[in-house]
């Protein structure tokens, strides 16, 4: 009989690199899932908070919402962050400067306008703005965790790139709205406003400064509206339907 020699390969350089690559995406692709998945979470919460508490207790839960929930709404935004980073690093493909538009957006007037004011927080417009952002985001998020493991819910993605559009319009109107109310309460009490002694002689006046956001504001929701419609087009043409269905 003769003997049976066993011959074993060692993997290629090239074959190495594969695998090192596959390991990689598939880390990324783990640790985006794990994202989207802490943001569905908390903002389901926030909604499904405001949704119990206005049932339960009625218009009364509006004045108090920022006080409820304040705390895990500015842990979702500040988390939000990385999002500019994954583009950055390029592990997500969307587009940086609208993405960074409506990050800052709210994070300027999450923390600077309503944190910063006590009268503002009790406000109605609080409780509106904070149904928008959280409406649009457990669409968004359970849309992308979805899209992450390659599961692609038409009905869904037709909600996901069409909501956002008339949901983004509401809430640029909602933030300035929130703006123009902090308005008299920077006058009042001077928040954020800055003399500058002698010699520069020189004073920063916040009320002024939210005023020009506001043009900023406004400008930038055209170019995201515009980005918007992009995006819907892109993804609910017929043929990437039929792709996305197959």
């Amino acid at each position: 009989m003769r003997p049976h020699f066993e011959v074993r390969t060692t993997p290629s350089l090239g074959e190495h690199q594969h695998m090192r690559d596959r390991s990689s995406s598939f880390s990324m692709k783990t640790y985006l899932f794990v994202y989207d998945l802490m943001q569905f979470c908390g903002h389901s919460w926030i909604f499904t908070n405001m949704i119990i508490r206005f049932m339960s207790f009625g218009k009364d839960s509006l004045a108090d919402t920022f006080y409820s929930i304040g705390f895990v709404m500015r842990f979702c935004q500040l988390l939000s962050l990385l999002e500019i980073l994954h583009i950055l690093i390029g592990i997500d493909k969307s587009r940086l400067f609208p993405r960074f538009l409506q990050i800052t957006e709210r994070i300027i007037v999450l923390f600077v306008v309503i944190n910063s004011q006590e009268e503002v927080q009790g406000k109605y417009i609080v409780c509106v703005l904070f149904f928008l952002w959280n409406l649009l985001d457990v669409v968004r998020y359970t849309y992308s965790m979805l899209a992450r493991v390659g599961i692609h819910y038409l009905p869904l993605t037709w909600l996901n790139f069409s909501l956002c559009i008339p949901l983004y319009l509401l809430s640029v109107l909602a933030k300035a709205f929130a703006i123009c109310v902090s308005l008299p309460y920077f006058e009042t009490f001077g928040t954020y406003s800055v003399k500058l002694p002698f010699p520069f002689a020189f004073s920063i006046y916040f009320p002024y400064v939210l005023k020009t956001y506001l043009l900023v504001l406004f400008t930038g929701m055209c170019f995201i509206i515009r980005n918007l419609f992009s995006e819907r087009k892109a993804h609910l043409e017929t043929g990437n339907l039929k792709k996305k269905r197959s």
